[in-house]
């Protein structure tokens, strides 16, 4: 595609419309991983390019381990995506993170299983840094954009990803507790492995649902009740996501966009050629940065 695309929005339950899309078109694309979750919108939100993703697909038939991350960061960047916002439903492991509220994470614990979570391997190796999993300057701008849409929102946090699609055990969420997490989901990885490793800055808006099952006088976590809680919380989310759009952080500095400088020891001509053309929107930046 020849012209970028500033900000896509991978969105989780309850969030596959952005009212006021406009100029909107739907891309088919396909990709070396298979198809992605959905086709993926294409229009302008204050005048700004932005595509969406519904995560689970429009009718919510792609359970969390099932979902063909690898597909839909290879169609992202294809299409010229720059920045992605992941807006998804969480669990809250902490008594100050309410339902209701929206909070910008920035550390994950992974507890899932046989999600493929890299683009690399059969000929190419590279190690990505992911110390800190979260854009800083994505963090920084959707936390802002949150308390501007008046959502209450928390700044930072440890979000444990879980397998699913089971919820937690009454063992598992006190586990999770000692461990010093603050939110439970089963989505943010591998997205943001994957967003690393093809160079896109990448934050999480998360949408505290429920207090998982460890919350003494709550009722334990059900789909009706998450479900509910998304319901209401779509308004603030969505305008979250136009005031952030007005007020995109700069690339310039920003290491996301040159991740895999460091990742990657190989020289360029020891790649395959088969990788070359399988991986062409995530290598591409790199390999042309050595001639």
């Amino acid at each position: 595609m020849d012209e970028r695309i500033p900000l896509a929005v991978i969105g989780g339950s309850g969030f596959y419309e952005m009212p006021g899309l406009e100029e909107v078109d739907e891309v088919a694309v396909e990709t070396p991983f298979g198809p992605p979750s959905d086709r993926i919108r294409i229009g302008r939100l204050g005048g700004v390019r932005v595509a969406f993703l519904a995560r689970h697909g429009r009718r919510h038939t792609i359970l969390p381990s099932e979902i063909p991350q690898r597909a839909n960061f290879w169609a992202l960047k294809r299409l010229g995506v720059e920045r992605v916002l992941s807006v998804s439903a969480v669990g809250s492991l902490r008594e100050a993170y309410a339902p209701g509220h929206l909070v910008v994470p920035s550390q994950l614990i992974d507890r899932t299983w046989g999600r493929p979570s890299t683009f690399f391997g059969e000929g190419l190796v590279a190690h990505i840094s992911f110390a800190d999993p979260f854009c800083p300057q994505m963090r920084a701008a959707a936390l802002e954009a949150a308390r501007e849409a008046g959502a209450t929102v928390h700044d930072g946090g440890v979000y444990v990803v879980m397998q699913g699609p089971a919820f937690s055990t009454r063992a598992e969420s006190e586990l999770h507790r000692a461990w010093g997490a603050d939110l439970i989901g089963m989505t943010a990885l591998p997205e943001a492995k994957l967003a690393r490793e093809a160079e896109l800055c990448y934050a999480t808006l998360a949408c505290v649902t429920d207090y998982d099952c460890w919350h003494a006088s709550e009722a334990a976590v059900d789909a009706a009740t998450v479900f509910e809680t998304l319901r209401r919380n779509v308004a603030v989310s969505q305008e979250a996501v136009r005031r952030l759009v007005s007020a995109l952080p700069a690339r310039d500095d920003c290491p996301c966009g040159t991740a895999l400088d460091s990742a990657i020891v190989a020289p360029r001509e020891a790649v395959p050629a088969t990788v070359q053309e399988r991986l062409g929107p995530v290598l591409a930046r790199w390999l042309g940065a050595g001639r």
